[in-house]
């Protein structure tokens, strides 16, 4: 069960590099360690908390809806400090449920020591101080609850911040804490991903973080750890979270060198998670990031939901060269779990890839197409925070920090009545809320009136897929009892004449949101006939 000492589990040869004695076989003693003085449990909330299930929202709100994906630092800031708060957030909450939006996905809001992105948790029962008060917090968890809005929330299990009061004892072998992280005495030299050490020198040996040394990795094989996030995930769906998003499962276990990806016990550790979440408590939803496997992370085995990672590039891809005609988005389409999973076009990492309108180059034809296929498809659709008004890069940041710049509310960005944090997006005097809203025939409006169809629409909203046709035409049907909607697009820059079998005969079908004009009928043999212009969407109800 103790995870820094690894060495069992690994080959000979491995055992003789860690060990670093050359032929020797025998497992190193560990080193004798002082006893520090213990501190975690007076400087954070450690308590044990039993399960209080009180719902706020409907059974399954979540399935189908679409979700909005939020920074709340980059939100809207209502103090005058040039940071986004959650009193800021609440401010807004009419404008998101007008849009349709049923679910908030909260990045972390917790204490931490990055002051930035929030994913180093200092303490996890805690609200950052940029944001609010916990009195803030819970003002905008009932507004948003009066409004029909489910919260989920960023959940760090695989790693917490070097300035975690529990990695303290554990640096300083101190209070039992010693295994709930993973300690080598030694350095044994594996690298992450690109290339970096993930071993960092702590007070006595090295510890393990994946990501980066202010990271440090929980030893998840330890049951202390587990319940430690246990009784964390209880103390906020008491408070009437709705949920989490849980970040990083492809790294929750490594078992050597070249074993810290996907490990098998991964499933089991989320497994024990989505019983907690969803069957101890009711009407409540986890999602989980695993860019390894997504499909198997959302089997019921594992999370149960996770985000269909890849989707989103066959997306873009098919946007971009004009075609769906494309193994991987015949793949995902075909797939039976899919409407179990995350739907996205972009999100807060880089990986998943840029904000939408730098992916297009500013081209709103393709942006469209783009989001109308992702809000027509089963599954539960993402969005993020200025998405829907098509919001650019920030200026003068790299990385991540790119895709996160101040929402843009107005023409020279309406965030904040400071200087903001960081720097607004590029277009913020063009792609903006009020202006967007002011137009009709905006981006804006082109995601509204997507949302309140899936909205209002069973089968749109949880209907089941059948594929029709793929290429420069893709079309399918969503059907349910008493629904079933025809979905066109054509991904090109040409027009477009298919025949597609729908196999109902004589059919009516009306247009849908202005997704069409005028109705048509299939044939006697069950054929459309259709004439695209290029690049058109057509959403049909028969």
């Amino acid at each position: 069960m103790i995870k820094h000492l690894l060495y069992g589990a690994l080959p000979l040869a491995v055992l003789t590099a860690l060990s670093g004695c050359g032929s020797s076989t025998e497992t190193p003693a560990p080193i004798e360690l002082p006893v520090g003085e213990a501190k975690a449990d007076t400087l954070v909330d450690m308590s044990s908390v039993a399960v209080d299930d009180q719902p706020a929202l409907a059974k399954d709100w979540y399935k189908g809806a679409v979700f909005m994906e939020i920074f709340v630092r980059s939100y809207k800031d209502s103090d005058g400090d040039g940071i986004g708060d959650f009193k800021g957030l609440t401010s807004q909450l009419d404008y998101i449920a007008d849009l349709g939006v049923e679910g908030i996905w909260l990045l972390p809001f917790s204490k931490s020591s990055d002051k930035d992105h929030g994913y180093e948790v200092v303490d996890y029962r805690s609200i950052e101080s940029d944001y609010g008060s916990r009195e803030d917090f819970d003002e905008f968890l009932a507004q948003a609850h009066a409004r029909g809005i489910g919260v989920i929330a960023d959940y760090l299990i695989n790693h917490s911040s070097g300035d975690n009061p529990v990695f303290a004892d554990s640096n300083n072998n101190a209070g039992g804490k010693r295994d709930w992280y993973m300690w080598q005495d030694s350095d044994p030299k594996w690298t992450n991903w690109s290339g970096d050490s993930s071993w960092h020198k702590g007070q006595y040996g090295f510890y393990y973080g994946i990501f980066q040394p202010n990271m440090p990795d929980f030893n998840l094989q330890n049951e202390e750890v587990i319940q430690f996030h246990y009784n964390n995930l209880r103390y906020w769906l008491n408070a009437g979270m709705d949920g989490f998003r849980f970040d990083a499962m492809t790294h929750l276990v490594e078992n050597g060198p070249n074993q810290w990806s996907a490990q098998p016990e991964n499933a089991a550790i989320m497994y024990g998670i989505q019983q907690l979440v969803m069957e101890d408590y009711s009407n409540r939803y986890m999602i989980c990031e695993d860019s390894s496997d997504s499909l198997a992370a959302a089997q019921q085995s594992f999370c149960g939901s996770a985000f269909s990672f890849y989707l989103n590039k066959a997306i873009m891809s098919a946007v971009n060269s004009g075609s769906s005609d494309q193994t991987s988005m015949s793949y995902w389409l075909n797939q039976s779990s899919l409407d179990s999973m995350g739907l996205l076009l972009a999100n807060h990492d880089s990986f998943a890839g840029q904000r939408i309108f730098e992916q297009f180059s500013g081209n709103e034809a393709k942006y469209r197409l783009a989001a109308a296929t992702l809000l027509t498809l089963p599954g539960q659709p993402f969005i993020y925070y200025g998405e829907e008004v098509g919001m650019a890069h920030t200026k003068n940041s790299g990385g991540d920090y790119l895709l996160r710049a101040p929402m843009s509310w107005t023409a020279d960005g309406g965030f904040t009545s400071a200087t903001p944090y960081r720097e607004i997006a590029n277009n913020t005097a063009n792609y903006n809320a009020e202006s967007q809203m002011a137009d009709n025939s905006s981006l804006y409006h082109h995601y509204k009136n997507l949302i309140q169809l899936r909205k209002a629409t069973p089968a749109l909203r949880n209907g089941e897929l059948t594929l029709l046709n793929q290429g420069e035409v893709l079309a399918f049907t969503r059907t349910t009892a008493g629904s079933n909607v025809l979905v066109v697009f054509n991904y090109s820059e040409s027009a477009q004449t298919p025949s597609i079998a729908l196999e109902q005969q004589s059919a009516v079908l009306t247009p849908l949101a202005g997704f069409g004009s005028g109705n048509i009928s299939s044939t006697s043999a069950g054929q459309v006939n259709l004439s695209l212009v290029p690049q058109e969407i057509r959403i049909y109800q028969y």
